[in-house]
């Protein structure tokens, strides 16, 4: 008879696989290859009748009726943006942001990496109606661009990785008030203001002391649906939400540990003898661990752990599949010779390159250090990694062009690019 596996033998190497970072790049990446398959092959026609299909949401006369495409899109996206919120106020709070002196050097980095692509960019497409999409070169996908930096090999140092983290995250930051700023519609106030309203409730919420995860959830789903009926993109609410989730415990790591040390000993001094029952007291002594290490946890921490999985491997492939499917014939590399394609290409490879390069150069110049134990050579290729562009810039195409042709034009110029820019990046690295 075989001896059963306890089950956590048989969950904790799926936990792990789920939490290593280069995992969610290459499940998104599943992602963009099944579209691409899927709209290549004789059943394309199911491919874009699925995310035609409507789907309603409210009751009585207050219902939303979208198109499957478009609930990923400013739907299951707000939460993306949602996380992206909570990880820069951690950043901001106890991370690579947290001080001037740490955040100079990638935030710099980022600024540069968003400049130098979006000036190519407009240069080349200048005087277009294709001149708005200045924005889609500016951005680098954070999954992707760490799984190629895993890929890279073991020994590039930690300290590299966390620069790259940095770096994406500032970048981000820069994506969302681009999006915030250029790319949001005609805007209706009425709405706006009640969204506006809600989030000054949230706020007072915090600082009331209000750690309900429901409470803020609740709140801040209503504030999404007032910025989408606003014209401010929808995604912007995930954002601004986030920042009002709070961010610090109510008990101190001392003050914890030390309680925690006497509710043990109290327990194990309550042991009953000869039982598989816990005694009153016991009970008693297990809730009050319960809530001493709830009030131990941040609820920004908590929603973020609870929400990476699901945003890394399920709206991040979904928005893939939802959107990557571009057509790939025989004249693929001629359709590639355009305003729009070129200046994604030229501006997420050249562009991110020389950005990021150069403003790390000009900070080292004037003082900064390199991350610890680095070299030029990793630099160069994280440098070249940045240009991996995927979900933020295929997400700005969809803002920044209503021609379904422009759309596409930009898919060819992100997809090849971030090919060419994670080959050229994890070579630079394999051979540092």
């Amino acid at each position: 008879m075989r001896k059963k596996l306890p089950i956590d033998k048989i969950t904790e190497p799926a936990s792990k696989f789920i939490h290593q970072e280069h995992t969610s790049g290459i499940v998104l990446f599943i992602g963009v290859l099944t579209a691409i398959i899927w709209v290549n092959s004789p059943f394309a026609h199911s491919y874009h009748q699925l995310w035609d299909i409507k789907v309603s949401l409210g009751f009585g006369a207050h219902v939303l009726d979208h198109s499957l495409h478009l609930w990923i899109n400013d739907g299951l996206m707000a939460v993306f943006f949602f996380v992206i919120g909570l990880e820069l106020k951690r950043e901001f709070m106890a991370g690579e942001l947290s001080t001037i002196k740490k955040a100079s050097l990638p935030m710099v980095a980022a600024l540069g990496g968003m400049l130098v692509p979006a000036l190519i960019y407009f240069f080349i497409n200048k005087g277009a109606a294709s001149e708005h999409g200045w924005g889609i070169p500016m951005a680098t996908d954070i999954a992707f661009a760490l799984a190629l930096l895993s890929i890279a090999g073991k020994h590039i140092p930690s300290s590299v990785k966390v620069f790259l983290s940095a770096l994406a995250v500032a970048d981000d930051l820069g994506a969302v008030l681009v999006i915030a700023i250029f790319y949001s519609s005609h805007i209706d106030f009425a709405p706006l203001t009640i969204g506006v309203c809600l989030l000054t409730i949230l706020l007072i919420g915090n600082k009331l002391g209000i750690r309900s995860i429901i409470f803020y959830l609740v709140i801040g789903f209503a504030v999404w649906v007032a910025f989408l009926l606003s014209g401010v993109h929808a995604t912007i609410a995930g954002v601004l939400v986030a920042f009002t989730i709070p961010a610090r415990t109510r008990i101190n790591e001392k003050n914890y540990a030390e309680s925690l040390r006497k509710l043990l000993f109290d327990f194990e001094a309550q042991i009953p003898n000869n039982s598989t029952l816990t005694t009153p007291e016991q009970h008693q002594t297990i809730e009050k661990i319960k809530k001493m290490t709830t009030d131990a946890e941040t609820p920004l921490q908590k929603v973020e752990y609870g929400l990476h999985p699901w945003v890394a491997f399920v709206v991040m492939p979904l928005f893939a599949l939802a959107n990557a499917g571009i057509i790939i014939g025989s004249n693929f590399f001629s359709s590639l010779l355009n305003p729009v394609s070129l200046g994604v290409m030229i501006g997420l490879v050249a562009g991110k390159f020389i950005g990021v390069l150069s403003a790390t150069w000009l900070m080292v110049k004037f003082g900064a250090q390199l991350p610890a134990n680095s070299t030029w050579k990793q630099i160069t290729g994280v440098a070249l990694l940045a240009g991996v562009g995927f979900t933020m810039s295929l997400f700005i195409s969809g803002l920044a062009f209503s021609h379904i042709e422009m759309v596409d034009q930009a898919k060819y110029g992100i997809l090849l690019a971030s090919l060419l820019a994670g080959v050229l990046g994890v070579v630079v690295l394999k051979r540092s």
